[in-house]
């Protein structure tokens, strides 16, 4: 049996982003529910579903392009919390975060640092020491 677009992208989008995802989904349903259409059969179905590269560098490459744009905070929680659901390790978030300064600036850096310490603050696979 052949699986939809559809169908691959809502079995990544949980595996991924579990609860997360699913709330990105619902708050679009009111709204415009062919976008949250498009975000699983498009970005899960066919991008996240892609060979060549693992989740954990897609969920790299995602958090450091929503930290240079500076203006995506929600999305950038979503994806933090989706990395270290895919195996990435804090240490290594804060490092990508940081790399982004000479692309992005102090600001932008210091914003999404900000909201990697709340995701490994309230991540359920962390210890509560992990972040003070």
């Amino acid at each position: 049996m052949s699986t939809t677009r559809y169908e691959q992208g809502w079995q990544q989008l949980t595996s991924i982003d579990g609860q997360a995802g699913q709330t990105v989904i619902d708050s679009l349903e009111a709204i415009c529910p062919d976008l949250g259409r498009y975000i699983i059969e498009f970005a899960f179905g066919d991008l996240y579903s892609r060979p060549g590269l693992d989740l954990r560098a897609r969920e790299i490459a995602t958090v450091a392009a929503l930290t240079v744009q500076g203006h995506s905070a929600p999305q950038l929680k979503v994806h933090l919390q989706a990395a270290l659901n895919v195996g990435c390790q804090p240490a290594e978030l804060i490092e990508v975060i940081l790399q982004m300064v000479a692309y992005a600036g102090f600001p932008a850096a210091i914003n999404a640092m900000l909201i990697a310490k709340e995701v490994f603050r309230e991540h359920p696979l962390l210890p509560a020491t992990a972040v003070k």
